[in-house]
């Protein structure tokens, strides 16, 4: 009989234990082929038994029995004595003084949570889908990975079994797989903690993301700069499951822009008008509502006409050919819908390269994320309305237009910081942002407006910390300023709109957007 040391010397063991069993039948007979010694656990014994290999049950292998309705299969032992064991005398000798084996191949995923809950998201049926074994295994694996392989992904079966049969199994490959192994534990134990957190991962001080990587993408900002998408798991949102029909492959600074479009769009929707967003460079530069599809993009389009060159347009309705032909007259990078008829699609198709993006799911995330150097910071994400605000009329003068209030104070929010925004008769006249001055800012828009800006709402992103503003805007004859107040000046700029005839509406909300 050979004894446990002979066995670790001499016989090449191969753990196989998954729920997805893409792959793995033929996975086992190169393995078979190879020399090594199958065992694995019932689903996948039953299916590799099946196909004509010889495998056996690790409950043969450890001498105990599957308990407790199977949640205890793997937990021996002589399991993890044989994948933790260092290849070294002192080490080997101890497995043989007890008789065990050791295995050097562990082909492991794992039961689908997420799939699960996704189905039946009730307590106990996620409890039971959390897999305990198939994560301790890949762990040891991965922690012993100068001795042993650890196969996590179905993908990388065909990688594995070359490389063996080659002999080209180098440490740098063992560490790869390594690192895939405790990835996808990590990915794992990340949405089991967003399931019992109820979504909300950011209560806790620690931090565990579950990220999957959908694209990676030609380069990020700048051609110098490479940069992918990611999904967060459980996430979804307008533009990342948008279904693009036509186009170009979409860049990183295309999945910033549109999400900034559609997200001011979303903001200033209603269902009797069209609102039409045209935005550049992660501002707006044309926003407008009108009774029709035509109308409403030609206002937007009419609003900054140099700007939106090349820009990205969203639109809030489906889309007619009547408007498509419009639209091909310029060169636009993006056009996001909810829809398009087949005549705008014909229309469309003559652009090859203008992607087109239907927007199928709403916005449904809760936080911001943003990098800075060594760390992450995190917010709520900024889902004030001007249904929201307080809307305190703080002048004499009252406003005769308060659509294009709510208008302004929805697009304002949308604008790089500091920003002014005019709006009259549905339509921004003129946009000043990213400015580092709030005179500046406003200087910026009264001057792309001119004549337009008389009887026009002026709206800011922030309080007016002089009444520079003020005096500035009523000599382009403003009618309405709305702006979240909070100075300590704000008297002498109630006073100054009181003085100019000017009325003044305070939300109590700043909408900053660096």
């Amino acid at each position: 009989m050979l004894t446990a040391m002979t066995i670790a010397s001499s016989t090449k063991t191969a753990l196989l234990s998954v729920y997805d069993k893409t792959g793995i039948v033929d996975f086992a007979k190169q393995l078979d082929a190879l020399g090594y010694s199958l065992i694995s656990t019932g689903g996948t014994q039953k299916t590799l038994t099946e196909a004509g290999l010889s495998v056996r049950q690790v409950s043969e292998v450890t001498g105990s029995p599957e308990i407790l309705g199977g949640r205890v299969k793997t937990l021996h032992p002589v399991i993890h004595g044989g994948i933790l064991a260092k290849r070294e005398d002192a080490q080997l000798a101890e497995l043989a003084s007890h008789n065990i084996a050791t295995i050097d191949v562990v082909v492991v995923n794992l039961y689908p949570f997420r799939d699960a809950i996704a189905e039946r998201p009730e307590l106990d049926n996620a409890l039971e889908n959390i897999d305990i074994g198939g994560p301790t295994m890949l762990r040891a694996a991965a922690k012993n990975f100068p001795s042993v392989l650890v196969v996590s992904k179905p993908e990388d079966y065909e990688d594995v079994a070359e490389k063996l049969g080659s002999g080209e199994v180098d440490d740098a490959f063992r560490r790869q797989l390594a690192v895939k192994a405790f990835a996808h534990v990590a990915a794992y134990d990340a949405a089991i903690t967003r399931y019992l957190s109820d979504g909300d991962v950011w209560q806790g001080d620690e931090l565990g993301l579950e990220a999957s990587k959908l694209h990676t993408l030609r380069y990020g900002e700048n051609p110098h700069q490479q940069a992918s998408l990611w999904r967060l798991s459980g996430e979804r949102g307008p533009v990342i499951d948008a279904e693009i029909l036509q186009g170009k492959a979409m860049s990183f600074n295309n999945y910033q822009d549109a999400d900034a479009a559609w997200a001011l769009l979303t903001d200033i929707s209603t269902t009797d008008k069209t609102s039409v967003v045209a935005l550049k460079h992660g501002n707006p530069c044309g926003v407008a509502q009108a009774d029709t599809l035509v109308d409403a993009y030609t206002r937007a389009h009419d609003a900054d006409p140099l700007s939106i060159f090349g820009g990205i347009v969203a639109v809030d309705k489906v889309i007619d050919a009547e408007l498509a032909k419009v639209m091909t007259q310029i060169f636009l990078e993006i056009v996001l819908a909810l829809g398009y008829e087949d005549g705008a699609l014909e229309v469309f198709a003559k652009k090859k390269n203008l992607r087109l993006l239907k927007v199928t799911h709403e916005d449904a995330s809760t936080h911001n994320l943003r990098m800075i150097s060594g760390g992450l910071l995190v917010q709520d994400r900024d889902t004030h309305t001007f249904a929201d605000a307080k809307q305190d009329v703080v002048t004499t003068q009252q406003p005769d237009n308060w659509d294009d209030v709510a208008f302004a104070w929805h697009v304002v929010k949308h604008a790089k910081s500091n920003a002014i925004v005019l709006v009259k008769d549905g339509v921004t006249v003129g946009i000043g942002s990213g400015q580092v001055s709030r005179i500046g800012a406003a200087k910026q828009a009264l001057a792309q407006a001119g004549d337009q800006a008389k009887g026009a709402v002026l709206a800011s992103d922030a309080f007016f910390p002089f009444d520079d503003v003020v005096r500035e805007a009523a000599t382009y004859g403003i009618q309405t300023i709305i702006s979240p107040g909070g100075s300590v000046r704000d008297d002498e700029v109630i006073t100054a709109c009181n003085e100019l005839g000017v009325a003044m509406v305070f939300t109590g909300v700043r909408h900053f957007r660096h």
